[in-house]
């Protein structure tokens, strides 16, 4: 599973969520494979986003592990839930839509389930819905499909502005819930939509550094360079 920048060799049942937001390709290595998949938009899981559960799930973490490797009891579980969303799948239900959502949510479950416990740490409720509308808000800038749209939000006063917040009470929430600063956040998505660019695009590294908001390529390659060691053609001549 090639995941943004990170490859994960699955081997054995896994239950496995693909963000909308970050480039994914499979490769299958086996003869045999067979699987459920269940594709959704996010208006239509809108109705569950009141579940704070729900905010913290894997479905909306960009960064880390997207598979979970199932045991023989969560695979039951699971294979349970997703032959029931295609038993109703096919009926009439004037509430299929909702039974859908519940179907979803268990699935959502299961993962939190797996998840070590100091992933659900307990945060200050006003910091962890401010992070929540950040992380929220900078996931909408990207992904950048378009050079005549440049980024719009690029420094944390930008987001403050946004969330009508002074940029100070955003950095403190921030660093509260996550151990990163806004900046750092901010700093490291551009990091990786940039990589993003430059593997899956042909655009040259002027147009990408313009349309993550740099004023100059040359800014764009010291920035780029301090953040991974590397300048942007290195990551545009490796093999994907």
């Amino acid at each position: 599973m090639h995941y943004d920048d990170h490859v994960f060799h699955l081997n054995g049942v896994y239950l496995f969520f693909a963000n909308s937001r970050v480039p994914y390709a499979t490769e299958i290595l086996a003869e045999n494979h067979t699987g459920y998949s269940c594709v959704f938009t996010e208006n239509f899981i809108k109705p569950l986003e009141r579940l704070e559960s729900f905010q913290q799930s894997p479905l909306y973490k960009v960064s880390g592990t997207p598979a979970f490797k199932l045991d023989a009891q969560q695979q039951a579980r699971l294979t349970e839930i997703f032959e029931a969303m295609i038993t109703n799948d096919s009926t009439d239900y004037l509430y299929k839509d909702d039974l859908m959502r519940n179907y979803i949510q268990l699935i959502i479950h299961e993962a939190l389930h797996m998840l070590p416990t100091e992933h659900f740490l307990q945060f200050s409720s006003a910091s962890l819905r401010i992070t929540t509308q950040f992380m929220e808000l900078l996931e909408r800038q990207f992904p950048i499909e378009n050079i005549n749209e440049p980024l719009k939000l690029k420094t944390a006063q930008d987001y403050a502005s946004q969330l009508f917040i002074h940029a100070n009470y955003l950095n403190r929430a921030v660093k509260e819930i996550t151990g990163k600063s806004t900046t750092t956040l901010i700093a490291e998505r551009i990091i990786a939509e940039s990589i993003t660019l430059l593997r899956h695009t042909d655009w040259s590294v002027a147009d990408i550094a313009y349309a993550l908001g740099f004023e100059y390529p040359n800014y764009f390659s010291n920035f780029f360079k301090k953040a991974t060691g590397n300048v942007p053609k290195f990551y545009r001549n490796r093999e994907v």
